[in-house]
């Protein structure tokens, strides 16, 4: 009887390791991976206002625009490719680095140091066109959005009211579509500023969210 119980045991414990989980425990990484690399690129790239300057990552209007993709359920992530003091110039010169992935929608926010600088504005206008080009010859499904800006009256009425006009005469001639003034409703308020009465405070910064999602979310 000892004898039977002891083959009885065995083979009881022969069966058991030899079965296999019904489910795997976890996602294997391939599928992981797979996953995420379905999720579409939104590059913006701009100067401080997108970096966020002053503010953390998850205060920038990019990071918010990236909160409501998920809250919506759409399967896009977010770049933020601001850089503090860029111009038109350098932003066009640093362009290269970001396209070596196909952003399926590319955010241009740049010039406002330009005016800030006084730089000639048919420079600025030639650069912007020039980002645009550059961006659509290489990837012509990339949806382009030009975001518009305006500049204290420092240069003069002449230079800042022709500054204004660059953004949607760019956006005309190269087809892409425009955001009038990225910080409507932002501009001039001292509560939605920071000291320097230029870059928009986290709650400034959730209003150019909104206005740049009201833009966005009907090109996705």
């Amino acid at each position: 009887m000892r004898n039977l119980n002891y083959f009885f045991l065995l083979a009881l414990l022969s069966t058991a390791c030899g079965q296999q989980p019904s489910e795997p425990i976890a996602e294997p990484i391939s599928e992981q991976v797979e996953i995420s690399s379905k999720k579409k690129t939104i590059l913006f790239f701009g100067n401080s206002l997108t970096a966020g300057y002053g503010l953390d990552e998850d205060e920038t209007f990019p990071y918010l625009i990236g909160g409501k993709l998920e809250q919506d359920g759409l399967e896009y992530k977010v770049v933020n490719a601001g850089l503090s003091g860029d111009t038109s110039a350098s932003g066009l010169s640093r362009l290269d680095w970001f396209l070596e992935e196909e952003p399926a929608v590319f955010v241009l926010e740049l010039g406002a140091n330009d005016g800030l600088r006084g730089i000639d504005l048919a420079e600025t206008k030639s650069n912007l066109k020039s980002i645009l080009t550059k961006v659509r010859s290489k990837y012509p499904e990339t949806v382009l959005i030009l975001a518009g800006m305006q500049i204290p009256p420092n240069m003069g009425p002449e230079y800042t009211a022709r500054f204004a006009e660059i953004y949607p005469e760019v956006a005309q001639e190269e087809q892409v579509y425009l955001i009038p003034f990225l910080l409507e409703g932002v501009a001039g308020d001292p509560d939605l500023n920071l000291p320097d009465g230029i870059h928009p405070t986290a709650e400034g910064q959730k209003i150019v969210a909104t206005t740049v999602w009201t833009h966005l979310k009907g090109l996705l």
